[in-house]
């Protein structure tokens, strides 16, 4: 048994070092990547700092505080990367899903251990983002270690609660003959609910609990609002227990989704 857990513990590393191996061959797609990131937060800061020319506070929050979330919300974005429609609809087209299947893996484990491989290097790729940050927008990174820590925990969590969401919403790919559309739609919901866009605190009160409650708030939201102070430590527990709530539904729902998707695929040509 514990031969089997080391094989398996190669091979998922095997998998992760993939990931990185890619990241060095295709360097200049990550240096585009690293400037379309310092043009975004640029745009981000110019607009918020014109949107509280004539006002000291917007929903309570004055535009330190709101810049200290965007910003920290622009360099911790890859936590909300979804990748699955795409990856799902790319295997269809190729007919490269029953290899999957053949794997003497999880296919679910196996893609969430590529998927943090992924946030890893993207995080790294943010640094010329955060340096930037910091110089320029004069970005106050938190000081206190429980801060962190919990952002640590929260972000974790969170990035599990969208992969298993990204997972369901992935097998949509096997129902169209084109998943590009799907994964727009979809990258939008999460840029705009998960408070990479604006902070969730200004949404009509209404809005703001519905979004709040959902998986695309977890991944970015939720950890960044406790890292920059919009969400008070004392709050940390109960976010902190939604979030594990989160996964413990999502996780064996998403494994049934996926169980009854893979039954019906829909093959270009075919």
């Amino acid at each position: 048994m514990s031969l089997s857990l080391r094989r398996r513990g190669v091979a998922h590393a095997a998998l992760a070092g993939m990931v990185t191996k890619t990241f060095f061959i295709y360097h200049w797609s990550a240096i585009i990547s690293v400037f379309q990131s310092l043009i975004g937060m640029v745009v981000f800061v110019y607009f918020w700092r014109a949107l509280y020319a004539n006002t000291a506070t917007i929903a309570g929050l004055t535009l330190d505080m709101t810049l200290g979330y965007v910003l920290l919300a622009r360099i911790f974005q890859p936590l909300g990367n979804l990748q699955m429609v795409g990856e799902f609809g790319h295997q269809q087209e190729q007919g490269g899903i029953a290899l999957l299947l053949l794997r003497p893996l999880d296919i679910q484990l196996a893609y969430y251990v590529q998927g943090l491989a992924t946030v890893a290097v993207a995080l790294g790729r943010q640094l010329p983002v955060a340096l930037a940050a910091l110089l320029f927008f004069h970005l106050r990174w938190p000081t206190s270690p429980a801060a962190w820590a919990v952002f640590a925990v929260s972000a974790l969590l969170g990035h599990s609660v969208l992969f298993c969401l990204d997972w369901m919403l992935g097998c949509l790919a096997f129902y169209t003959t084109s998943a590009w559309g799907v994964g727009f739609a979809i990258r939008g919901l999460v840029l705009f609910f998960g408070g990479v866009l604006v902070p969730l605190t200004m949404m009509p009160d209404w809005l703001r609990i519905v979004v709040q409650s959902t998986p695309f708030a977890q991944a970015i939201y939720v950890p960044v609002s406790l890292l920059s102070g919009l969400s008070p430590l004392s709050e940390a527990p109960r976010l902190l227990l939604i979030q594990l709530l989160w996964l413990a539904g999502m996780l064996p729902l998403s494994r049934l989704v996926f169980a009854a998707a893979i039954r019906r695929i829909t093959v270009q040509g075919g």
